[in-house]
């Protein structure tokens, strides 16, 4: 019976032992290999007395270890916490320290950066360095292995394999106190979603899937998991490649990728960066794309060169991982300024609520809630957070069932379709009026010249909020704010243009790839070198 995260692995290897299952740069791990090697972690970690109910923190590079390590701690009952290894060290050891990990897999250079923060490494049972050499620097007396010393494989106890309503892993994400929040996922949140990608895009063994999202970021769970699935290669993106456009282009044909997964900025970067159409990717066939809205004028691009593939909008917070989806139409019709994101994927159910709690019919416009088995676990520690998030379901009175707040705010067409309006959190009321910064920004992206845009509301006790943009130009084109002034005050109500703007060669971005507003804020607090129309 198959309801774990990591039994896709050992009923694939039972069906393609010899075929690829990671590929990374020059090294490749078959199936066979693949589930040896993750039940020798497995049992390493048992063998440190790691277990159900137990975290393990995986700060590595993206690589062929990094997945098996994933497995390998599924495989001995624990839950996974991934922490991105480029993050400062302060960030990743909050992380470590709110969940109480009982052991680390990371890199010996990273382990220098951890010894010097309290409270990480004298509370873990096991260190697990996967490059090879066990530290010889002081590691407060924890058990430490390089990966030239996992033991050989065998059974693990049957008491460590868990239920479905376990934690799988932990995905730490921006918190609104300034700490990341740890949302919990299960076996059942994950299978159910991979399920689901796997049938609804008909991936299959001879499918090879690329994994250009980080693992701390929850793209990278369809990447992995659907590939495992199918019995499918999943082709990691290391971060010398996606640095470079150009290169990243290439690599999509070369490596002879089927299906791309990633959020839309990627894409745009090999268009506007990588001479995307001038690729060669017969054989891509499923272009997915989530996370951040698609600016029409590069989809419509980015579809033209890419003609082969199938185009799909998935959307879903962290919380639910994708929700919703939306297969895009081969021919957009020459008008659509956006694209829904669509219905409620398979054992999903979604609905939108106005704020008199009353259920929005076709052309209302309300908060998003979500339902079903892809719905987060909770919060870690933070059980008012909890709470407020997970609610009971305010259509289902009977019986206690929990539904998920997204905060997002969509309307619903008269198509049955949803359209994603914007944030909650990102509404704001200046002079009395109601503006969603989202829409502002997708008029500034009409815009030929604009290749970024991003909006933020700086409080005002006068108007309750002043709106300022940033926006970087298209490379090679110049532009001035009064120009993208004119633009939008040809396009919007006088109360929703921003009052200053910024050129910037490049907006900030997170680890994730989306646009980084905080360090946008931090900009706007400094002296300031804004330009005003």
């Amino acid at each position: 019976m198959s309801f774990l995260l990591w039994h896709y692995l050992t009923e694939s290897v039972a069906r393609y032992p010899e075929r690829p299952a990671v590929a990374c740069r020059d090294t490749v791990l078959t199936y066979a290999e693949l589930d040896r090697l993750s039940l020798r972690i497995a049992r390493a970690l048992a063998s440190a007395g790691i277990g159900r109910g137990d975290r393990v923190g995986l700060c590595l590079p993206k690589s062929e270890r990094a997945v098996a390590a994933m497995l390998g701690v599924l495989r001995a009952g624990a839950a996974y916490v991934p922490v991105d290894p480029g993050a400062p060290a302060r960030r990743g050891a909050f992380i470590l320290r709110d969940c109480a990990v009982r052991a680390l897999v990371t890199t010996t250079r990273k382990l220098k950066d951890y010894r010097e923060e309290p409270g990480v490494l004298e509370s873990l049972a096991l260190i697990l360095l996967a490059d090879d050499q066990a530290a010889h620097a002081d590691t407060h007396g924890v058990t430490t292995l390089g990966w030239t010393d996992l033991p050989e494989p065998g059974a693990l106890k049957a008491a460590t394999l868990g239920i479905e309503t376990d934690p799988a892993y932990l995905l730490y994400t921006s918190g609104s106190t300034g700490n990341p929040k740890g949302v919990i996922l299960s076996h059942r949140h994950a299978r159910t979603f991979v399920d689901w990608g796997r049938t609804t895009f008909d991936v299959g063994p001879d499918d090879r899937l690329s994994n250009h999202a980080p693992h701390h970021f929850d793209l990278s769970v369809f990447d992995i998991y659907v590939a495992l699935a199918a019995g499918a290669c999943v082709v990691i993106v290391t971060d010398d490649v996606a640095a470079f456009p150009v290169e990243m282009a290439r690599w999509i044909g070369r490596l002879r990728i089927t299906v791309w997964y990633s959020v839309p900025s990627a894409l745009v970067r090999m268009l506007l960066h990588g001479r995307l159409a001038d690729q060669q990717c017969p054989e891509l066939r499923t272009v997915l794309f989530a996370g951040e809205v698609f600016p029409m004028k590069y989809l419509r691009q980015v579809m033209a060169a890419l003609p082969t593939a199938a185009f799909a909008n998935l959307y879903g917070p962290t919380e639910t991982n994708v929700c919703t989806w939306y297969p895009v139409p081969a021919e957009l019709p020459a008008d659509a300024t956006g694209i829904p994101i669509g219905f409620a994927c398979a054992n999903s159910d979604v609905f939108a609520l106005d704020d008199d709690g009353r259920l929005v019919q076709p052309g209302g416009t309300g908060e998003l809630y979500v339902r079903g088995p892809t719905v987060l676990l909770g919060y870690w520690g933070l059980p008012d957070r909890t709470r407020a998030a997970l609610v009971p379901n305010p259509l289902q009175p009977a019986y206690y069932e929990p539904a998920y707040r997204t905060g997002d705010i969509v309307r619903l067409g008269e198509d049955d379709l949803y359209w994603f309006a914007g944030r909650r959190d990102h509404m704001v009321k200046s002079r009395g009026y109601r503006i969603e910064l989202g829409e502002v920004e997708q008029t500034m992206y009409q815009h030929p010249a604009v290749r970024e845009a991003a909006v933020l509301a700086l409080p005002d006790d006068e108007v309750g909020a002043r709106l300022h943009a940033f926006v970087a130009p298209v490379v090679g084109v110049s532009i001035e704010a009064r120009d993208i002034h004119s633009f939008c005050s040809s396009r919007l109500p006088r109360f929703m243009v921003p009052e200053s703007f910024t050129v910037r060669d490049d907006l900030p971005k997170t680890s994730t790839g989306k646009i980084d507003r905080v360090a946008l804020m931090n900009h706007l607090s400094a002296p300031p070198q804004e330009a005003s129309p």
